[in-house]
């Protein structure tokens, strides 16, 4: 589904990914793991388009997107999350989420001044796709909650949702575990294996290793910015490099 050549990311003389190839398997979940500062999130980054690379190409569905906007990468079916959850906080759950299919709509500022049709079906479109990602993270009774008053792993789930209110094929998770107690991360590793048995592809950066060695078909290394591995989570633990770079000696009976 994604494929990644080449990828480099300069800031200043800093190279914060540096010449990375990898691809995205359709229908599985994908992990990225390595130490902080090892250039995860500046990936996720390129990906989604908030950051134009250096060099190198991302070919997405066979298209270059290399050097789209944010917001086009989104209109083709690429959503992600962030490692600190931004809600509306003085808005309600749902209307958080009717945010994200405004994607998907058309009504200008015409339809806005003269209440248009247009405006009040895809008004209409919008609550409904809400209220659908809503069920499917299994929170459909926040749906008239303050957004500031819902929990930590709550907050998680509302922007699982807001991701799929997007209607996108590929989600990318940034850390979707911080910040979570066990038992709840274990309900989020469900989530996320339901989230690929509906037709998604996942790809996700997360420190938690336990759950990375449990749900991820692949894991991608990266260190410094450069990939130092990459396949299933047997061969990546078993690796000496990420045993050395990341993992340790602890991690090679997980």
């Amino acid at each position: 589904m994604l494929k990644i050549e080449n990828l480099t990311k300069k800031f200043g003389g800093n190279a914060a990914v540096n010449n990375v190839s990898t691809t995205v398997d359709e229908g599985k979940i994908n992990a990225i793991i390595g130490p902080n500062g090892a250039g995860k999130t500046t990936f996720f980054n390129l990906i989604s388009g908030v950051h134009r690379p250096t060099s190198g190409t991302i070919t997405y569905d066979g298209r270059d997107i290399t050097a789209l906007r944010t917001d086009s990468v989104a209109r083709l079916g690429v959503a992600r999350t962030f490692q600190s959850t931004t809600l509306f906080d003085n808005a309600s759950v749902l209307d958080n989420l009717i945010v994200g299919h405004r994607l998907r709509t058309r009504s200008g500022l015409l339809d806005v001044l003269f209440g248009s049709s247009r405006l009040r079906e895809e008004e209409r479109i919008c609550r409904e796709k809400a209220r659908s990602a809503l069920d499917f993270v299994g929170l459909s009774r926040l749906e008239h909650r303050l957004a500031g008053d819902i929990s930590q792993e709550e907050r998680k789930r509302v922007a699982f949702a807001l991701a799929l209110a997007t209607e996108p094929r590929l989600v990318l998770l940034d850390e979707p575990a911080g910040g979570v107690n066990p038992e709840e991360t274990v309900g989020l590793a469900e989530l996320i294996r339901k989230m690929v048995k509906s037709g998604l592809t996942v790809c996700l950066i997360e420190h938690k290793m336990d759950m990375i060695m449990s749900l991820a078909d692949k894991i991608l290394v990266l260190s410094y910015g450069e990939k130092i591995a990459e396949g299933t989570p047997a061969e990546v633990k078993a690796n000496p490099a990420v045993i050395d770079a990341y993992l340790g000696s602890d991690h090679a009976d997980i």
